[in-house]
C-alpha cells in the first residue's frame, strides 16, 4: 500500500485511559476558543488525515508554503493549516505555554503546545493561496476575517467534536486496513462536495475501470451559499451507490473538513488527503475545487506538474456531456456529434429545477436520485 505523505501516518489522539486526566489537566490551562472549521482541522492533524503535520504551522513552514508550496522539510505542501486568534487572547499567553482549546461552549476538547507566536500579511496569503485579494472569493473573505496573530505548535486531541454524521466517517488507519482486507492495491479517490448526476458517475466508473477500488470521499462542513447541504449529499450518494454500484468495489466515508475554493492548490492538498487514506490514484476534473472565474478550466489539472515526487497518481477528465445521439455520456474526446445534440452538466441547472416543480432530466440523474432530493425541500446552503 502506498505509504502515507512524508511515510508516517501520524496520531495525535489522547489515549483512552489518559483522558480523564488530560481534561482535568486542561481544566486549569489559558483557554483559546477555536472555530469549528480550525476544530475540524485540529481532528484532521490528530486522526493523520494531514500526515505529516503533528499541530498549526509555525513561521518558517509557513513561509515555505506560500512561496514554495512545500514544508521546509522539502515535503509537497500547497495549503497552510493555520491557527488565528486576536491579540487580546494571547493576554495570558506565551511562547512555551501548554494551552487549552476549546469550542464555542468553552469546553476544552485539546491542548496545543504554543511553539511560536507570529504575525501574518493576511494581503500575501490570499494572493499565494487563492490567486486574487478580491473578498468576493470566499477564501479570500475568510482570510481577511481572521485574527492578527498565529499560533505554531503541536497539537493532542483529548475529545472528539460531536459528528450527526459519524456513522459515515472512516480514519485513515481504518480505510487502510479496510482497503487490505479487500484486497485492493490500487484505489481511486473521489473528491465531491455535490450531489451525484451522471457525469460524476460516468467518471467514478471509468476511473474503477483501471484500479480495484473506488473512494467516494465528500465534503462534509462549511460550504458557500448555493451548494448542496451536506445530509442532502450523503443521502443521495447511498442511495446511487445501492443501486448502481458494486458493494466489494466500492467505499464511501466522509472527509471533515472545509472548502477553501483555492483551485490548483487545493487539488493537490485534497490529492495528499487521499494519499493519507490509502489512495494510489486522484480523480482531478475540471475546475476542481474551484469558485466563479478565477481559475483557468485546467489549472488544477496543470498545477500536477510541478510535482513530479507527490506519490499519488492523479486521473485527468476533461468536462463531459449527455450525447443525444450517443446515448450516453461521454466527452469531447470520444464524441464526434455536434454541440446540438448535447446536454451540459449543469449544477445550475439542476438547483434552477429543484427549485420548481420541473422533472430532473433522466439524461442528467438517476431517478432514484431524482427522487431523494425531491424529499429535501430545502436542499441549498442558505
Amino acid at each position: 500500500m502506498v505509504p502515507p505523505h512524508g511515510g508516517k501516518l501520524v496520531d495525535r489522539t489522547v489515549p483512552f485511559d489518559k483522558k480523564e486526566q488530560k481534561i482535568r489537566e486542561a481544566a486549569s490551562l489559558a483557554q483559546i476558543e477555536v472555530s469549528s472549521g480550525l476544530a475540524r482541522d485540529l481532528e484532521n492533524i490528530a486522526y493523520g488525515v494531514l500526515s505529516p503535520l503533528e499541530g498549526f504551522l509555525c513561521q518558517d513552514d509557513y513561509q515555505s508554503v506560500l512561496r514554495n508550496k512545500r514544508l521546509t522539510s522539502d515535503l509537497v505542501w500547497t495549503i497552510p493549516i493555520l491557527l488565528d486568534t486576536s491579540k487580546d487572547n494571547l493576554k495570558n499567553v506565551k511562547e512555551g505555554d501548554l494551552v487549552a482549546l476549546v469550542d464555542a461552549a468553552r469546553l476544552p476538547f485539546a491542548t496545543l503546545h504554543v511553539e511560536e507566536i507570529y504575525a501574518f500579511n493576511k494581503k500575501e496569503l490570499a494572493e499565494r493561496v487563492y490567486g486574487t485579494t478580491e473578498q468576493a472569493h470566499p477564501g479570500v473573505a475568510k482570510t481577511f476575517a481572521m485574527g492578527d496573530c498565529l499560533i505554531g505548535g503541536k497539537i493532542n486531541l483529548i475529545e472528539p467534536l460531536f459528528d450527526e454524521f459519524q456513522r459515515y466517517e472512516l480514519k485513515p488507519v481504518e480505510t487502510r486496513v479496510l482497503f487490505k482486507e479487500k484486497g485492493w492495491r490500487t484505489i481511486v479517490g473521489f473528491q465531491t462536495r455535490n450531489i451525484p448526476h451522471l457525469g460524476h458517475e460516468y467518471v467514478q466508473k471509468t476511473a474503477l475501470t483501471f484500479v480495484d477500488g473506488l473512494f467516494v470521499n465528500p465534503v462534509i462542513g462549511k460550504k458557500k451559499r448555493g451548494d448542496f447541504k451536506d445530509e442532502v449529499i450523503l443521502d443521495a450518494y447511498t442511495t446511487l451507490l445501492k443501486s448502481y454500484y458494486l458493494k466489494d468495489r466500492t467505499v464511501l466515508a466522509i472527509l471533515r473538513t472545509e472548502m477553501r475554493y483555492a483551485g490548483p492548490r487545493e487539488a493537490i492538498f485534497h490529492a495528499i488527503i487521499r494519499k493519507n487514506f490509502g489512495c494510489t490514484h486522484f480523480v482531478v476534473g475540471r475546475d476542481h475545487a474551484g469558485v466563479g472565474n478565477y481559475y483557468p478550466p485546467y489549472a488544477a489539472q496543470q498545477i500536477f506538474d510541478e510535482f513530479p515526487d507527490l506519490r499519488i497518481i492523479p486521473l485527468f477528465f476533461t468536462a463531459f456531456f449527455y450525447c443525444k445521439k450517443c446515448e450516453s455520456v461521454v466527452n469531447e474526446k470520444i464524441c464526434p456529434h455536434d454541440a446540438q445534440y448535447r446536454i451540459d452538466f449543469s449544477g445550475t441547472q439542476l438547483r434552477g429545477k429543484l427549485s420548481t416543480s420541473e422533472a430532473l432530466p433522466k439524461e442528467l440523474i438517476r431517478p432514484e436520485v431524482a427522487e431523494v432530493l425531491r424529499k429535501h425541500k430545502d436542499p441549498f446552503v442558505e
